[in-house]
């Protein structure tokens, strides 16, 4: 195998790494290996298949986070953080409290630097896949890719709410979710309601408003313990 353009500069120039070192590699169709350099150049990197690996480091649950696209350049830190944690995919979803407008151009290169960040926030935290960031959507075609997801949660706050732990524990039998967090100024009831028309739950995340690039970030942590992701190596 040989690996050429940026990744290899990275492995040559950066990480510096010699003939005979160990490096954990995940290809594009995901599967993930320890290989050992053969051989080191400038711009490609020769090695060989030393292990598969099984995915050891992939949550048991599989998030999808669903992210109002908020001010500034928050998106990116949602992102990197998102990825660390175990996140699968990022979908950047224009809603009616977003101050954001993205579309064309603008958009393509947006998504573009977006997913060199979740490729470079799954490398240092090695995971075995790289999630996918997905392109800017408008909140129906969001709910449309989403529709045959599992289990399909939203952050909202309303009475008589069932909290996030509620809902977790009444579908234990779910290993994939998608979990929906708005922009500055929170979720419109208008969207509330043609989500919960598409199997959305609403849910509580506790007494306190978190900031949006808090809401998800918090919630993602959450989900893993439920599924029991945090503290236990046998997980």
């Amino acid at each position: 195998m040989t690996i050429t353009g940026q990744d290899a500069h990275h492995i040559a120039n950066v990480l510096r790494m010699k003939n005979g070192e160990e490096i954990q590699i995940v290809s594009l169709d995901q599967v993930s290996a320890l290989m050992t350099i053969t051989e080191v150049q400038p711009e490609a990197v020769k090695l060989v298949v030393k292990e598969l690996l099984p995915g050891a480091n992939e949550p048991v649950m599989k998030i999808h986070l669903v992210q109002g696209l908020p001010k500034s350049d928050k998106l990116e830190l949602i992102i990197q953080k998102a990825v660390e944690l175990g996140a699968v995919e990022v979908i950047p979803t224009a809603m009616h409290n977003s101050v954001v407008k993205l579309s064309g151009e603008k958009a393509a290169k947006k998504v573009e630097r977006w997913q060199k960040i979740a490729e470079a926030a799954a490398k240092q935290s090695k995971r075995e896949i790289i999630p996918s960031i997905a392109p800017c959507q408008d909140f129906s075609a969001m709910l449309t890719a989403t529709d045959d997801i599992p289990l399909k949660i939203l952050a909202y706050e309303v009475e008589d709410r069932q909290s996030l732990k509620e809902a977790l524990q009444a579908n234990k039998d779910k290993k994939e979710i998608a979990l929906l967090v708005g922009p500055e100024g929170g979720i419109d009831k208008e969207e509330v309601a043609l989500a919960l028309a598409h199997g959305w739950q609403a849910v509580s995340l506790g007494k306190r408003i978190l900031r949006t690039e808090t809401a998800g970030l918090a919630a993602m942590a959450a989900i893993l313990y439920e599924a029991g992701d945090f503290g236990d190596n046998n997980a």
